[in-house]
């Protein structure tokens, strides 16, 4: 008897049948912890980032919103979380925002403008330059996940949230006088701008005619006014705008572009100014690459960014881009013509101009915008500002070694000149249009391809390191397109003088 217990026992103590049941039991919960972990907290982070993203596109569009001229704090924050995830808000005419998805759910949104002493003292940016006194604006936006899978494990004994809070804050810094823009404007009105553009304008539109609708699009874009301007005064220049071109103009004639005479302003041949020369006032018969007489900012009908090209009173831009519909105001739509293509003059006479246009918009930054399908290729002689004929004892002397200025390596002038622009605190952004991949004829071989050269020109200012995102190029040449088309080119162009910044919450 005691063995038969004893055997018992040995085999009742081997028998392991039914001892993984607690053991499942437990890491069944452990399971199902860590399943709600991922697919809940994965959702949590999924929903964080696009709430951070939809916060940040609120701060920036209230941010830029805050420079335009007479907005008031109400329609600021109406702005701002019109690109919010709320779908309803306190803010008239703001919500739903662009941003309102399901992955979001009931999405709160609160959009508060402050006085921020870190925009003042790092960006230059007065409180007074804002509504209200106000140069920043910060946005929280809060929305509640639900919790099903970590909530299952209350059925375990093991406390778990049924939902959770997620919250993003943005703040970012108004447009203000520390980022205005003087914007030189320097248009190819060479004789193959009167062929007709390919696709980026309504059949039998020529090339010049397309150009001028883009910069007019441009136009639009910026600001011209500082806050606190009423519709008929500007009470302090914000983005000012200058027009040039080449071939250049007799002086006493660029006015036929900015009048309605009826004529266009007469061609002449190309001058080559004086690197870093203080910008005069030209007169008579004086060539001259300016077509407006300074830089403007009268051109917007609101004062402000979004509204179309001024048509009363008339205005230079008004009527240089074709705005006007008189019978006389033909403006640049015909192109000068007559005497090729040299940038370098053109850029070099933007940038004095562009100095002396910083002078008398304190705070501001400088932008060249290059139209041109870059094939450097002028024949005729150059003169000096009074139209004197270059020779080796000219101021400038003519060269006959490529260094500017010189009949040879006209595409490699033009690039230097963009990098003296550059390295002076000067934008080079560059529209290609209609460009090819061979030309430059005056230049060595390897020097030949436009389209490679004007991507050199492309440059942010203080570097003379090429630029991609000032590069634009219309497609319609051998030069491969940015995707934009010629209208688009110019619409993102004057984004770039637009941005409000990010900055650190406090």
């Amino acid at each position: 008897m005691n063995n038969n217990l004893k055997s018992f026992a040995v085999r009742a103590f081997r028998d392991q049948r039914g001892q993984v049941l607690p053991w499942m039991a437990l890491l069944m919960i452990l399971f199902l912890g860590f399943a709600g972990l991922s697919m809940d907290l994965g959702q949590a982070y999924v929903a964080n980032r696009e709430l951070q993203a939809s916060s940040d596109a609120a701060a920036l569009a209230g941010g830029y919103a805050m420079s335009i001229a007479n907005e008031t704090t109400a329609q600021v924050q109406s702005y701002a979380a019109n690109y919010g995830s709320a779908s309803t808000c306190s803010y008239s005419g703001g919500c739903p925002g662009a941003n309102v998805n399901s992955g979001l759910p009931s999405a709160t949104i609160s959009v508060t403008l402050s006085c921020n002493s870190f925009v003042t003292t790092t960006m230059g940016i007065p409180c007074s330059t804002g509504p209200g006194s106000n140069n920043a604006i910060q946005v929280v936006q809060t929305t509640k996940l639900q919790t099903p899978f970590i909530h299952v494990l209350n059925m375990f004994g093991v406390h778990s949230p049924s939902s959770l809070t997620i919250s993003a804050t943005s703040t970012a810094a108004m447009k203000g006088s520390a980022v205005a823009y003087n914007v030189a404007v320097v248009l190819d009105s060479t004789g193959s701008m009167s062929s007709n553009d390919s696709g980026n304008c309504a059949s039998g539109t020529t090339k010049e005619e397309c150009a001028l609708s883009g910069i007019k699009t441009m136009l639009a874009g910026l600001t011209p006014c500082g806050p606190g301007s009423s519709s008929g005064t500007c009470k302090s220049a914000y983005d000012t705008v200058g027009l040039f071109t080449f071939p250049n103009v007799q002086a006493n004639t660029a006015s036929n572009a900015t009048t309605c005479s009826g004529s266009k302003p007469q061609g002449v041949p190309y001058m080559a100014p004086v690197v870093g020369a203080a910008w005069p006032t030209f007169t008579g018969s004086a060539p001259n690459y300016e077509i407006t007489s300074g830089f403007l900012d009268n051109y917007s009908a609101t004062n402000g960014s979004g509204g179309s090209v001024v048509t009363t009173p008339a205005n230079p831009l008004e009527i240089a881009t074709g705005s006007d519909t008189g019978s006389k105001c033909t403006g640049l739509s015909t192109p000068i013509s007559g005497q090729g293509t040299y940038l370098a003059g053109a850029l070099y006479a933007a940038q004095s101009a562009l100095v002396a246009a910083q002078t008398n918009n304190p705070g501001s930054l400088n932008a060249i915008v290059l139209l041109t399908d870059g094939d450097a290729n002028a024949k005729n002689t150059f003169t000096n500002a009074a139209g004197q004929t270059l020779t080796s004892t000219t101021n400038p002397a003519l060269n006959t070694n490529g260094i500017y200025p010189s009949m040879i390596d006209q595409c490699q002038q033009a690039i230097t000149a963009s990098q003296y622009a550059a390295s002076n605190g000067t934008s080079v952004i560059v529209i290609a249009y209609q460009a090819g991949t061979s030309g430059c004829d005056t230049d060595a071989k390897a020097f030949q391809d436009p389209c490679a050269n004007l991507k050199q020109m492309a440059l942010n200012a203080g570097s003379t390191t090429p630029y991609p995102a000032d590069f634009y190029s219309d497609g319609s040449g051998a030069c491969p397109s940015t995707g934009l088309g010629l209208g688009g080119a110019f619409a993102a162009v004057s984004t770039k003088f637009g941005y409000s910044r990010l900055i650190p919450n406090n």
